[in-house]
């Protein structure tokens, strides 16, 4: 599976789309061509469960909510997505819309949230659950008369309570057979985890019912593992059937690339699946959904060119939004005509991009990041429904080498399982081979100092055993990571050295010399010695299928 994760009207609401039916459902349709030729094979949408678009708190007069994590009737797609207004028009629409994705091979994933509604506190308007049954639907504090707030948006949805729980399996079902979604993203997950008083609890019912659901058996489920109140449970959330998005796959990701001393060993085992966050509890690699950027921060070219965050049209005195981005501007806050600057974001948005796509686990896309999208640095552009916000399609002519790069990656990572393993890597012999399925080593290549503050790191993957690659598409994979600030030469260890290599991907080189996708890149130097630049990655691949040793006997 690769995701992409994207707002169903920004997608396609900028006036450059040219679609016929701008910010719809029917938008989504008309550039469903230009998805196919990403080669993701999932949509993650925003949410499209009818919410407000309006501020009905008026905290600031005139203000939207456009991303829609304000949730009214957690049944209905919203309307405000449909080019048909006519009674049900919606609904007909949004199923149209997913028949499509599917024709084409996309499957669909929702972003819920069922950890709060639009309701608010209790300053809020009663508009649904407040009217049925106030203390049932949701946490209450102080004699009933205020609002728990473990969500940051004014009230706390009671998940755990029988009749709440029984409302989510309702809906979730409901999505599934009428609709035929795929999956689900839930939004601020850890808060299902709570009881009616707030307290986390082990083997929370709502989340443990959602995975042994029959009727949910087919369906993906991934948890924000996180809610605004402190729980922090990547890793922890659940069990057996629950993915996560993995924010210390994004944070570890970040700082590496940065050239923060000490991350050789987390980066590392952020590459090879997180087993130290999903092996414990018996997951797999694909239980991690890896990301760098999502729609909650800056995008790609956002963290490559800003240091702050500059939310200053939400008018909130620039107060909300994550101040902890690990971000990088070289030089320059936000756009700049120097050359020398926007050659290091590039460079370093490859990296990005081919670190992810190369990574264990399941990568997640935040849409625009493969035409550096930017929201001019704002890192919470919940409210702007704008330009900021919006998919420019200029941005895919402007940038159609980086463009062409992702979709190389794309493609080498949906045909290669060497990056796909359903288990994690041993460091030890496969059967049929002598050498590790992972070795890790040091530019010199001797063994890595993980304590160090070295920035420089090499890793070999073996090619899967053939019980597990029945094909044989695998090949060995050759990867070397430069983040320091100095170009930096590679001495390959003895193990690699018997193995025709070819590269890959380069992400120092212009196009077309940054990915070879035909097979076809350059050997590496037969005396095993190879520069990288500063701020660089390269990966090479085995010609040949590994040869395997016979069985003993």
């Amino acid at each position: 599976t690769i995701i992409y994760e994207m707002h169903v009207r920004g997608f396609t609401r900028h006036s450059s789309s040219g679609v016929e039916h701008p910010g719809t459902y029917r938008g989504v349709i008309e550039k469903i061509p230009y998805l196919k030729s990403l080669g993701v094979t999932a949509v993650e949408l925003m949410p499209v469960h009818e919410f407000p678009i309006l501020d009905i708190h008026g905290n600031v007069p005139g203000r939207v909510n456009y991303w829609g994590y304000d949730p009214m009737a957690f049944f209905s797609p919203h309307r405000g997505y449909a080019s048909d207004v006519s009674p049900g028009g919606q609904v007909r629409e949004f199923k149209e819309m997913v028949r499509a994705l599917h024709q084409a091979g996309i499957e669909v994933i929702l972003d819920v949230v069922f950890n709060h509604t639009c309701e608010g506190n209790e300053l809020g308007p009663t508009l649904s659950f407040k009217g049925l049954e106030n203390q049932v639907y949701y946490m209450l504090d102080n004699g009933g008369s205020r609002y728990k707030n473990f969500s940051g948006c004014g009230n706390t949805v009671n998940g755990n309570h029988p009749i709440v729980r029984e409302m989510i399996f309702h809906c979730l079902r409901h999505w599934v057979h009428n609709y035929h979604i795929d999956g689900f993203r839930f939004d601020l997950a850890s808060i299902l985890s709570r009881d009616r008083h707030g307290n986390l609890v082990p083997n929370p019912p709502l989340v443990e019912a959602i995975a042994e659901d029959p009727m949910l058996a087919d369906t993906k489920i991934i948890a924000e593992a996180w809610d605004a109140a402190g729980a922090y449970q990547v890793g922890q959330f659940g069990q057996h059937r629950w993915a996560e998005w993995n924010g210390r796959y994004r944070d570890d990701a970040r700082r590496f690339w940065r050239g923060d001393p000490g991350l050789l060993g987390p980066f590392a085992t952020r590459l090879a699946g997180s087993s130290d966050l999903y092996q414990p509890g018996g997951r797999n690699p694909y239980h991690s959904i890896n990301f760098i950027t999502s729609h909650d921060g800056f995008t790609l070219n956002d963290l490559h060119s800003y240091v702050d965050k500059h939310n200053e049209q939400n008018n909130e005195g620039n107060r909300d939004g994550d101040n902890n981005n690990f971000g990088m501007n070289y030089g320059v806050e936000g756009p700049t005509r120097r050359k020398s600057v926007d050659r290091i974001r590039l460079r370093q948005i490859k990296n990005n991009l081919a670190t992810l796509l190369l990574s264990q686990g399941v990568p997640m896309i935040l849409y625009g990041d493969e035409c550096r999208r930017t929201q001019q640095g704002n890192n919470n552009a919940y409210c702007q429904d704008n330009e900021i916000s919006w998919f420019d399609w200029d941005l895919v002519r402007q940038h159609e080498e980086l463009v062409r790069f992702c979709r190389g990656l794309v493609e080498f990572r949906r045909r290669q399982p060497t990056v796909r393993r359903k288990n994690f890597l041993s460091g030890q012999p496969t059967p049929l081979s002598e050498m590790p399925d992972v070795n890790w080593y040091s530019a010199l290549g001797t063994a890595v100092d993980w304590g160090g503050p070295e920035r420089t790191l090499g890793c070999l993957l073996a090619a899967p055993d053939p019980k597990d690659d029945p094909l044989r598409h695998g090949r060995d994979i050759l990867l070397l990571f430069n983040a320091s600030p100095e170009s930096r030469q590679f001495i390959l260890p003895p193990i690699a050295k018997g193995i025709k290599w070819r590269l890959l991907v380069d992400t120092a080189s212009d196009s077309p010399d940054d990915i070879y996708t035909d097979g076809n890149g350059p050997p590496l130097p037969t005396s095993g010695r190879l520069t990288l630049l500063d701020r660089s990655m390269r990966c090479y691949v085995s010609s040949e299928p590994p040869l395997r040793l016979p069985p003993k006997i």
